[in-house]
């Protein structure tokens, strides 16, 4: 946690809302890491390269590496061929992004760690970044974008804008910033630029269209180049978050209310963040794990439901796509919506990725056909810090079974590690997880983290 004689300045002290973030944020030193914090960094670094290495087949994974430039400085995971630094950021975001398994910060509705990871990971093979710098960069850059999320994000502001793209450069800026040793000035540089950087529009989930997978992309290089740009010199908005047409007013359309604090009272938002057991947009994981086990405990299989009631909250069904009820042009479509993951996971009787690819099957569609909602209050209340849900199924013999969950259930270290093993052993080579693993476990002594995203090139792969 941030010492004590480092607490926030005051509105009366002349510094803007960037000014007083940064100065918090360089404040936290490694030796401020907890044990708790830096092996949940641990485990998302592993969560990150081992999904970015299962979709770097995924058509979006070969096209943000086809449109790299051959260049002799950076890694794109699972690529043998190397490329510029921000080209390498942008592929390998886009790679941690393709399965929809990424973590997830709900507070920001955002996906910090594919844009925080990447970014690290290629500066760090620029210069020497030590084990302990890259976990307080990224446990810091985790806690820049969910604090400035939460005052951001609003259920109307995430219907228009995603997360993830709009709070991404700032998180990944500040990791940066920290991670190269920026002063004062120029992180605040560094991430007012970022801040101009922010984008990316929620009109993907109408159309089941692929841009989402890249949103994570152009935050990690816009946030490479806005570094490099402030290194120069440049001079940009101290006042981006809360000036008259900063980040607040441009996307929330309200004033900031109160301050951002940084790790208060000792908690770290990276402590928030969770990992994904199943490659599916957040807000249908819990209604799909409940599904399946009332359907187990009641013994049957999909073709005795004839109704299936969800009861959820409000910021599931108002993102955009979680509510759609079909047609399903594409697997992304299907990842997004609740009726057709509950559907599909019904029919197959578990959750697994092969359920996406079944858009037209005649049951999964009845099923989403007899899909209903009903926003729950005390759901409502709990969100974020718990996502929970209960669904019903009507059965054709009368009866129900029901399931109900306070939280969604999380993949554990056991499952991210086994999973990072099997990605690392198919695409890699053998050997080459456990290589990784050994320097990621041993972090904590790394006086150059770049063999990390070194290793993940393919002993014989294809090249650029």
């Amino acid at each position: 946690m941030i010492r004590a004689d480092a607490a926030p300045a005051t509105e009366t002290d002349g510094q803007t809302v960037l000014q007083r973030v940064v100065g918090q944020a360089l404040r936290f030193t490694p030796s401020d890491v907890t044990a708790e914090q830096k092996a949940k960094a641990q485990l998302c670094l592993i969560d990150f390269l081992s999904c970015a290495l299962e979709a770097a087949d995924l058509p979006w994974s070969r096209q943000a590496a086809e449109v790299a430039l051959p260049f002799d400085a950076a890694t794109i995971i699972g690529a043998a061929g190397q490329t510029t630094v921000e080209d390498a950021a942008f592929a390998n975001a886009v790679r941690g992004h393709g399965l929809v398994r990424e973590d997830m910060h709900a507070g920001s509705i955002a996906h910090l760690g594919v844009v925080i990871w990447p970014t690290l990971l290629a500066l760090s093979q620029t210069r020497p970044i030590s084990g302990p710098e890259l976990v307080r960069s990224a446990i810091i850059g985790y806690e820049v974008g969910g604090r400035i999320g939460r005052k951001v994000m609003t259920a109307e502001v995430a219907r228009l804008f995603r997360p993830t793209g709009l709070v991404g450069p700032y998180a990944a800026a500040i990791a940066g910033a920290v991670a190269l040793g920026l002063t004062p000035e120029r992180a605040c540089s560094a991430l007012a630029i970022a801040g101009n950087c922010s984008s990316g529009l929620n009109e993907w989930p109408h159309n089941g269209a692929d841009e989402m997978y890249f949103h994570p992309g152009f935050a990690a290089r816009n946030a490479i180049r806005a570094i490099r740009l402030a290194e120069a010199g440049v001079n940009a908005s101290p006042s981006i978050i809360e000036g008259p047409s900063g980040t607040m007013q441009a996307y929330a359309r309200k004033p900031l209310e109160g301050e951002i604090e940084l790790f208060p009272d000792g908690d770290a938002e990276i402590m928030a963040v969770f990992n994904k057991q199943v490659p599916a947009c957040n807000f249908a994981q819990s209604p799909c794990q409940a599904a399946v086990v009332a359907l187990h405990s009641a013994g049957v299989d999909s073709s005795s439901i004839t109704a299936i009631a969800i009861d959820t909250y409000d910021a599931a069904l108002n993102y955009p796509g979680c509510a759609h009820m079909g047609p399903y042009r594409t697997p992304l479509q299907a990842k997004m919506s609740i009726a057709f993951g509950v559907a599909a996971a019904l029919t197959a009787g578990e959750i697994a990725e092969s359920n996406y690819s079944r858009l037209d099957e005649p049951e999964i569609m009845r099923l989403v056909g007899a899909t209903t909602f009903s926003i729950d209050e005390s759901l409502n209340r709990a969100f974020p810090e718990k996502q929970g849900t209960r669904v019903t199924l009507s059965l054709r013999n009368g009866g129900t079974a029901t399931h109900a969950m306070d939280n969604i259930a999380y993949a554990g270290a056991a499952l991210i590690r086994s999973r990072f093993q099997e990605a690392a052993a198919a695409l890699l080579g053998t050997g080459a997880g456990d290589l990784i693993l050994k320097n990621i476990d041993a972090i904590g002594d790394l006086a150059d983290c770049s063999a990390i995203i070194a290793n993940c090139r393919p002993a014989g792969g294809k090249a650029l």
